[in-house]
């Protein structure tokens, strides 16, 4: 009874058991196939291969706050100069950001052990100090840091405003 269940097959039954068809069919290799190609060779990996890519990662981790900087002069410049919630909020994430990258910096690098990355924690940084700069312009430019003596001192009397504009039609 089991040698019929066995030899029974069934229309979706795929009998695996079936020899191959041989190599030399008469269907061409495609284009760009080397046969030689399908070889493995096992290749054991040194350690300079290994330090020439924990040096490559180091320098990824480094150029990483340079690489932000355009997107951020992006967001900056999209957030406008007006004193409202959305600008503010972005201008305090701007300067935290980079600020606690500085101070976190012997942690992000903790990953590159054995390998002397002074230069590339100098780029880091520099980077974060670009962002921080930014930061600092935003607020600038929105008005926000004391830069006249009437911003510290009551009894000083603040600038004067040397021109007024305004849509266009001349006031003065």
């Amino acid at each position: 009874m089991a040698s019929k269940v066995v030899g029974k097959k069934f229309k979706w039954g795929l009998d695996f058991n079936t020899k191959p068809r041989s190599s030399n069919s008469d269907i061409p290799a495609p284009p760009g196939y080397n046969p030689s190609a399908d070889v493995v060779s096992s290749k054991v990996s040194n350690p300079t291969d290994q330090s020439h890519l924990i040096l490559k990662k180091s320098w990824e981790i480094a150029l990483g706050p340079i690489k932000q900087f355009p997107m951020n002069l992006v967001i900056m410049y999209m957030s406008g100069n007006s004193i409202s919630i959305f600008p503010i909020m972005m201008v305090v994430m701007m300067f935290i950001r980079p600020v606690k990258s500085i101070l976190a910096t012997h942690s992000t690098f903790r990953v590159i052990e054995g390998v002397s990355a002074t230069g590339q924690k100098l780029v880091f940084m520099l980077g974060n100090l670009v962002n921080v700069g930014l930061a600092l312009y935003k607020c600038h430019s929105m008005g926000l840091l004391p830069t006249h003596a009437s911003d510290w001192l009551a009894f000083v009397e603040p600038q004067a405003r040397l021109e007024y504009s305004g849509g266009g039609i001349s006031l003065l």
